[in-house]
């Protein structure tokens, strides 16, 4: 009876653990909208080989049109303040903004993405310049944004992407 106890015990601790390393190789981040409402999520997976993949729907946006994404510095999404409470594109390095900027890019820079017929953007994102939990390159606790207009991928400090329209703190 005790060999089956101590087995079970065991494989309720393996279960465990295996359970809690997964976790920490996901994160949520919930979307609010500019009134304060729910309006989407994003799923946030460690790769193994580094890097994050952001898989995200959020809705009511402007449809039919190239909206920019980025990470941003502060996990803080205040409606009533247009989310400038999340403050700056998470930048750990420094570096210029833009995908095309003659120096690269920084780590808070995503591409554009699409916002369909229906006012949802749907994507499948891979960013290779940050970690979930990283020392200096780890977005856990950061912000994800959707603005208003496309990034252009040159101006500083942030691409005269426009209105922040959505944002979700990464959990």
């Amino acid at each position: 009876m005790k060999t089956v106890l101590s087995i079970a015990a065991l494989a309720f601790i393996a279960v465990s653990s295996a359970t809690v390393a997964q976790d920490r190789q996901t994160a949520i981040a919930d979307f609010v909208g500019g009134t304060g409402k729910a309006s989407g999520r994003a799923t946030l997976t460690a790769a193994a080989s580094g890097g994050v993949l952001i898989e995200v729907e959020v809705a009511g946006l402007p449809a039919n049109r190239w909206v920019a994404f980025h990470v941003h510095e502060t996990g803080s999404c205040d409606a009533a303040g247009h989310h400038e409470s999340a403050g700056k594109h998470f930048n750990p390095t420094n570096a210029e903004h833009g995908l095309l900027a003659a120096k690269g890019s920084h780590a808070g820079d995503i591409p554009n993405q699409y916002v369909g017929q229906d006012g949802i953007l749907r994507a499948q994102i891979f960013d290779g310049m940050v970690t979930l939990d990283g020392k200096t390159d780890g977005i856990r606790g950061r912000a994800l944004i959707v603005h208003a207009n496309s990034d252009d991928y040159r101006s500083q400090p942030a691409g005269d992407a426009g209105e922040r329209l959505a944002c979700g703190v990464i959990k």
